[in-house]
């Protein structure tokens, strides 16, 4: 990484941690605007993606994917089981430890919600290239794995 405008990088990068705070508060009150049309808050929407994403896992797995805690994700599946949006199955591999799926209910949920954020991040992503978004991929995902020791339970 270069410096810019006589910025050491690590300098830079305080930046990157100071704008991620306000776009994710603030990203997150989208997603609690936009609620009432499918009533999902922003922790059963994210649980409801990553199930989407990685398909059936268990409550401990998805708070180690989102760096949530288990209480957390198992409040928020709690929530969405009790609207019909996810299930339990039975879990080959850990008799105690159920797999939470996603029903058809919270497949269609899901899909409007990421539909509707998809429409918003075109009107802001038209002019980024390709390059640029897997710039800024690259240097999030280096700090996310700089954190990756920090224990969420």
């Amino acid at each position: 990484m270069s410096e810019t405008r006589g910025t050491p990088p690590t300098d830079r990068l305080t930046e990157v941690f100071d704008l991620v705070g306000p776009l994710y508060r603030r990203a997150q009150r989208k997603v609690e605007q936009d609620a009432p049309i499918e009533g999902l808050s922003v922790g059963v929407r994210a649980v409801l993606n990553m199930l989407r994403e990685h398909g059936p896992m268990t409550v401990p797995q998805m708070g180690r994917e989102q760096a949530l805690s288990r209480q957390f994700v198992q409040r928020m599946t709690n929530d969405a089981a009790a609207r019909g949006l996810v299930e339990t199955a039975p879990n080959p591999a850990h008799k105690r430890s159920s797999l939470i799926r996603l029903t058809e209910e919270g497949r269609a949920a899901i899909e409007a919600v990421i539909e509707r954020e998809r429409t918003v991040l075109r009107q802001a992503g038209g002019d980024l290239t390709e390059a640029e978004i897997e710039t800024c991929l690259h240097v999030l995902s280096r700090l996310l794995r700089l954190l990756d020791d920090i224990d969420m339970d």
